[in-house]
């Protein structure tokens, strides 16, 4: 299976390629990180036991932060490495991690690439992030008798399909996973069908709502509002957009501003991928609203000239302070079929929340805020327009949306300690089998 699994990889990769070179020297990607991404990672503390847990991108490292410190606490002898995928979520796992743990790319999953990663990390547990079992890991693990726990598990309905496609490899691939920590039953459910043993599953919640700000004012939220001189204006927040919506929300805007006692609304566009900053501005611009990108006001630590109506957030890191500050939200990747960005962190800090019918990769949050009307979900661009307008023109009704939006979400935190208590169990329990 080995075999046949690397030469698959040579095939996608060969025709991959065109797209790595793309990125490269268009979107600045892909351009560092290439010996970890060959196996030449490595610890600080290497005489320590070794914990490795594998985030993809941002939203995986954040979700990871309560876990991390817990872990911290509980198992104070291990050292805890953390992998990222995508450079996003290497930057973020760097500007949250990297002073006290390794943090690192994660490597390709050929064999021998693999091998080279176990054996200058000698591992003595794997944690991956939502879903991320990739064949040789879950095999070399197997070997070596590592424990492979899936924490914060969830198989997407877009995924689920694709994965039963190639179910003999799934299989052969779940089945050496020592346990899975899901977010439902039903991402469980999913689970056990590719192949992991319906012992070693368990239901323990989504770690998102234990990370998911709930109360406190956000840290530097108010130099951000004295930056865009926002005052007692009320501001509109895009974030986490995808193309196409960033002209959906520019169009709804004009036609709010021109609505009685909204002239002076203000709008915050936030784009999920920093390649797309340029490309966004360039569709402001066009427009005809005065606009300044964040990015230039944070490197000067300066303020806006004026009053402008849209503000480009073009910067990482930086959206929770413009949620913050918002009246209304709204979540992108939801208007065209992307799956969505994260839609907890606005509603649990208390802001009406919308976003749109695209949300697959957010479906338990989705389905708790909308069940308990603490968000609203809108078709198209024509809702995105009557929904925000009515919110702003019903303070009420936003701010009854946003209260139990916020309370939802403190309702359904409690994950973490399910989640250390399980991983200590297995972590000990397969050490004793060592000895």
């Amino acid at each position: 299976m080995c075999w046949l699994i690397n030469i698959l990889y040579v095939i996608m990769l060969i025709l991959y390629s065109p797209v790595i070179v793309y990125r490269m020297i268009v979107q600045n990607r892909y351009r560092t990180g290439w010996s970890q991404r060959l196996g030449r990672v490595g610890r600080k503390w290497p005489d320590k036991k070794c914990l490795w847990l594998h985030a993809v991108s941002v939203g995986e490292i954040n979700a990871a932060r309560t876990l991390i410190d817990a872990l911290k606490q509980s198992l104070p002898d291990y050292e805890i490495v953390i992998s990222a995928t995508t450079d996003t979520g290497l930057a973020r796992a760097c500007a949250l991690y990297e002073k006290q743990h390794s943090v690192f790319y994660f490597p390709f999953d050929f064999s021998c690439v693999m091998k080279k990663a176990f054996d200058r990390l000698r591992p003595d547990a794997i944690l991956l992030m939502e879903l991320e079992v990739w064949p040789h890991l879950a095999s070399i693990a197997h070997r070596r008798n590592i424990p492979v726990v899936v924490v914060n598990g969830r198989i997407s309905d877009r995924s689920f399909p694709k994965y039963l496609k190639f179910r003999n490899i799934t299989r052969w691939m779940f089945e050496k996973v020592s346990l899975v920590l899901a977010q439902t039953q039903e991402y469980a459910n999913r689970f056990i069908a590719l192949g992991c043993e319906p012992g070693k599953v368990i239901v323990t919640s989504s770690l998102k709502y234990d990370t998911a700000q709930t109360d406190g004012a956000v840290s530097g939220s108010d130099r951000l509002a004295e930056q865009i001189r926002l005052e007692n204006d009320r501001l509109w927040v895009l974030g986490g957009t995808g193309p196409g919506e960033e002209q959906i929300g520019l169009d709804v805007f004009a036609r709010l501003k021109k609505d009685l006692g909204l002239e002076t609304l203000r709008l915050a566009i936030v784009p999920r991928k920093p390649e797309r900053f340029d490309e966004v501005a360039g569709l402001i611009e066009k427009t005809g609203f005065d606009y300044v990108r964040f990015s230039k006001l944070k490197e000067d630590n300066s303020r806006a000239e004026g009053k402008p109506a849209v503000i480009l957030g073009d910067t990482m890191g930086d959206l929770k302070k413009f949620y913050a500050m918002a009246k209304v939200v709204f979540v992108g990747r939801t208007l065209v079929p992307m799956g969505g960005s994260d839609m907890m962190e606005p509603a649990a800090l208390g802001r009406c929340t919308t976003f749109g019918p695209h949300t697959f990769n957010f479906r338990q949050t989705v389905d708790a805020l909308l069940e308990g009307n603490g968000a609203i979900v809108v078709a198209d661009a024509e809702e995105l327009y009557d929904i925000t307008k009515k919110c702003f023109s019903n303070p009420d009704f936003a701010n009854a949306i946003a209260a139990v939006g916020q309370k939802i979400i403190r309702q359904n935190q409690g994950a973490t300690q399910k989640t250390v208590e399980s991983i200590i169990k297995t972590v000990l329990k397969i050490n004793k089998e060592k000895l």
